[in-house]
């Protein structure tokens, strides 16, 4: 069995694209996915399954709810070492401290031609990082009055989910109910 993390976007906010966890729990226990844990209604899930294939499970789970409730959320799926690496790398020590003021960025993939110009021309008190498929972002002054938070995808260049650091330690915590090996 392989252990995953299931980030989905764009689920439960503004009364739109209602997904109950429970209901979620339910659709990936049907779609051979076992000891599924969720994390608040934004779409944080851990589970195990015996498919290999991060991209096959993604589509496969992306449609069954496209089915059931009739919209198609971007489903990122993460390997337990793919997040153990994005929380080792993250380069704002402050995050412990403040995990409200640190998002990370999951990527469908590396930026190819990311715009740094445009990224750096937004930062007002805001820092980030951007490493591999994560980019980092510390905004002091909050997520909601960011304008690099709010383009940074555009200017990426790639689809992306954020999280807070609140949310991506409690998806590490969860990773511990589940065995270390695969």
């Amino acid at each position: 069995m392989n252990t995953w993390i299931a980030l989905l976007r764009g689920i439960n906010i503004g009364g739109n694209h209602l997904l109950p966890m429970a209901q979620l729990k339910q659709l990936l226990a049907r779609h051979d996915c076992h000891d599924v844990m969720t994390y608040i209604q934004s779409g944080n899930v851990v589970f195990r399954s015996p498919e290999a294939d991060a991209a096959a499970l993604e589509d496969r789970l992306t449609a069954a709810i496209a089915a059931a409730h009739g919209f198609a959320p971007r489903t990122l799926i993460l390997a337990r070492d793919e997040l153990a690496a994005a929380v080792a790398s993250n380069p704002f020590p402050e995050a412990a401290q403040a995990p409200k003021t640190v998002h990370l960025f999951f990527l469908t993939a590396p930026p190819p031609t990311p715009n740094t110009a445009a990224l750096d021309a937004l930062k007002t008190t805001d820092r980030y990082a951007l490493h591999h498929r994560y980019f980092y972002l510390h905004t002091p002054d909050g997520f909601g009055k960011s304008k690099l938070a709010e383009r940074a995808e555009r200017h990426l260049g790639v689809p992306a989910t954020a999280r807070n650091w609140n949310t991506v330690t409690k998806l590490v915590d969860m990773l511990g109910a589940y065995p270390d090996h695969q």
